[in-house]
């Protein structure tokens, strides 16, 4: 401290400036009725319990002919693709001539409790893809999966190689034990079986406060200090109270499937192992021979970038290909660079091995 210098004048100015900004954004704010998300037209197709599948037909006169399907995380909501016309990496892919199909979980109540990984992947997720299929006419489609569900496309891809053309991966974690792997070492110290106990349901808002607590500084003091200066003019703040939406419309997690996967993913590694099992069937990542485009972002803080690279390693592609983005967990979705490096990398990607 014996080097700091304390200029009041200065921090009167600061204290001044934050002050207005902090005015102008409660004036912002009280001039927004609605924060609205999904901004891609979408039709639902099919509907099981509380999962819906959509379709967003592709635009423009280059069109794939493989249709594509989505798979998001069981945890927040698959329209973090789709917040705002700007940052939209679905609307990217659908004006690039994908036809691009959708699963939204929903919210699992009381009455989920018991479902488990099975259910998921050789239940809903087996029956999307047929659906799929059958609405488009198709006897194959490429499966693109996000995050948890991309460890969820991994394992389908093993067990029902057959039915997926090309698999895409992003930021999907497959080596759960990586060393930087913060959320995977902390992971490893919760009793799920007590956790299920206590909660049945493992609450969405609890696991999106042990995300936050991986980066305390930046997700929690810089963030609500930033927050006025992003609440400016109404574009700006319907852009962060958008992203603030998704962060908070959290599902809870089915008791059964978060204690399958804590278990045999977070806590063993199994999947790496090619030890895991989905109901009596035991995954094999060798078993994925499709071509296989792998993206993950460099400053990811919950799956590092290590945690996705074991992939090249894991499957048995001869067509696989990575891409490493400058960006967070998020970043890849809604940066500048979603929008002009990885759509049109997923659109000529897909076209050039999906013709045919």
């Amino acid at each position: 401290m014996a080097g700091f210098q304390f200029d009041p004048t200065q921090l009167s100015q600061e204290l001044q400036a934050f002050n207005q900004q902090l005015a102008q954004s409660y004036q912002t704010l009280s001039e927004i009725r609605e924060v609205d998300v999904w901004q891609t037209p979408k039709t639902e197709i099919y509907r099981q319990d509380k999962l819906r599948l959509y379709h967003c037909p592709a635009q423009g006169e280059q069109r794939c002919t493989t249709p594509l399907l989505i798979s998001y995380a069981l945890v927040n909501r698959i329209y973090m693709i789709d917040l705002e016309p700007e940052r939209s990496l679905l609307r990217r892919l659908v004006e690039g001539g994908l036809d691009v199909y959708l699963i939204d979980w929903g919210h699992p109540d009381r009455a989920d409790r018991f479902l488990d990984l099975d259910d998921y992947i050789h239940g809903y997720l087996n029956d999307c893809v047929d659906q799929v299929c059958l609405h488009a006419s198709s006897d194959q489609l490429n499966l693109l999966g996000i995050c948890q569900g991309g460890t969820f496309s991994l394992c389908y891809s093993a067990l029902y190689p057959q039915k997926i053309k090309n698999l895409i991966t992003m930021v999907t974690p497959v080596d759960f034990h990586t060393p930087d792997n913060m959320l995977s070492a902390l992971a490893r110290y919760v009793d799920t079986d007590l956790a299920i106990q206590c909660y049945g349901n493992l609450p969405g808002e609890l696991l999106n406060q042990t995300y936050a607590s991986l980066m305390p500084m930046a997700l929690g003091v810089q963030k609500h200090l930033n927050m006025p200066g992003q609440l400016q003019s109404k574009a700006q703040a319907l852009s962060f109270l958008r992203m603030e939406r998704w962060l908070e419309d959290s599902p809870d997690l089915a008791g059964e499937a978060f204690r399958e996967f804590f278990e045999q993913f977070f806590k063993q590694n199994l999947l790496i192992k090619g030890e895991a099992m989905i109901g009596e069937q035991r995954v094999d990542l060798k078993q994925i021979t499709q071509p296989v485009l792998n993206i993950f972002g460099s400053h990811d803080h919950l799956v590092p970038p290590a945690a996705s690279r074991a992939l090249e390693q894991a499957c048995s592609s001869q067509d696989y290909e990575a891409l490493e983005l400058g960006a967070g967990h998020i970043g890849v979705f809604v940066s500048g660079k979603a929008q002009t490096v990885v759509a049109p990398k997923i659109v000529d990607w897909l076209r050039l091995r999906s013709q045919g």
